[in-house]
């Protein structure tokens, strides 16, 4: 065997750099840092020390086959240097593209949980805690998704996860868990209905639905659903967006246990110029119990939480400046004004 690699070896030597060339890969790393001063309000008013800061790193590589199919390659290192997710695209021409992910929150349902238009980023991110509930689906567990190509301005996506809730899994690994869940599967459509016409060009609608099987009878666990749609328009500088979306947990252990989460969501954005944008955004999301009349005296049907934000970015190149202010009331679906907040925040951040 090691006579054979040998000659091998010296076989390819002549050619090995003409296959580097032809095969070649590239791998890139981009990064950036956040630096920000928050200043809280209302009934949450203890700031205490307001910098933050925060960095990442992406690793990128990229290749080619020999059938003219590429592949893709991210690696994540966000705060600390803390690893946070891989995932590997292969796109394959006029056949779509797979991607195998470690739950990096970008696939299936988990990328519309929130597609709002916004100045700088959701309004329930403004560092509030406001533990909203959104869709996620399979997205932040290893799952593999297949993206069919774009039709007539119609994609379709699927995504599975083989087993809900577990770690991520080394190569050549597996993670044996015997919880409540198994496998769990999403799919999405996104629509580009312009019928040729320039004014609805901008004009996006999308849907996505998201399905958990419960297999574990004495956990008292139905299976879990998720539901999101919505339409996006952007008319010239103006981007409007409203959404819903749905969450039926399967919980019935308890009467008291969380039943559904309903969310409705609009943002309105507004580019000034080419560098400087405004937004506002709204995410009311209301929860309501198994049993509300239970005998522990839990009598609430439901719990309604409302966010809003306003929002300013400047860009100036690799150069971003963002101020936003977050208002919250019955934050993490507590009835009550002593649950209602606020935050001021105003990051600078480089990327390069």
């Amino acid at each position: 065997m090691n006579k054979l690699t040998k000659v091998g070896l010296s076989a390819l030597c002549g050619s090995l750099a003409a296959v580097s060339a032809a095969n070649a890969g590239d791998m890139t790393v981009t990064g950036g840092v956040d630096m920000s001063w928050m200043s809280k309000g209302g009934n949450d008013s203890t700031t205490g020390n307001p910098i933050g800061m925060g960095s990442n790193l992406t690793f990128k590589g990229s290749g080619e086959l020999d059938n003219g199919w590429t592949f893709d390659l991210t690696v994540a290192m966000l705060n600390q240097d803390a690893y946070s997710n891989t995932n590997v695209t292969v796109t394959m021409g006029g056949l779509g593209k797979i991607d195998f992910n470690s739950g990096n929150s970008a696939n299936g349902i988990d990328a519309m949980d929130d597609k709002m238009p916004t100045a700088w980023e959701e309004p329930w991110g403004g560092g509030l805690g406001t533990g909203v509930q959104l869709v996620k689906g399979i997205g932040t567990n290893s799952n593999v998704q297949y993206t069919t190509p774009t039709i007539a301005g119609i994609t379709i996506v699927g995504a599975m996860a083989p087993d809900m809730g577990s770690v991520d899994v080394v190569d050549k690994g597996n993670a044996v868990s015997d919880d409540s869940t198994g496998a769990g599967y999403d799919a999405t459509v996104n629509i580009n209905p312009s019928f040729g016409l320039e004014a609805l060009s901008g004009l996006n609608l999308f849907v996505g639905a998201h399905y958990t099987d419960a297999h574990n009878e004495t956990a008292k666990q139905n299976n879990r659903y998720e539901g999101v749609g919505g339409i996006t328009l952007d008319i010239g500088p103006i981007s409007l967006g409203y959404a819903t979306s749905g969450i039926s947990t399967g919980n019935q252990a308890t009467p008291t246990d969380v039943d559904w989460y309903k969310n409705h969501m609009y943002g309105v954005a507004f580019n000034i110029n080419d560098d400087l944008s405004v937004s506002y955004g709204n995410h009311t999301s209301q929860q309501g119990f198994v049993n509300p009349s239970s005998e522990s005296g839990n009598d609430t049907e439901s719990v309604h939480m409302d966010i809003d934000s306003y929002q300013i970015a400047y860009t100036m190149g690799g150069a971003s400046i963002r101020y936003a202010k977050h208002e919250v009331s019955n934050g993490s679906y507590q009835n009550g004004s002593q649950y209602d907040a606020e935050a001021k925040v105003l990051s600078v951040s480089l990327a390069f």
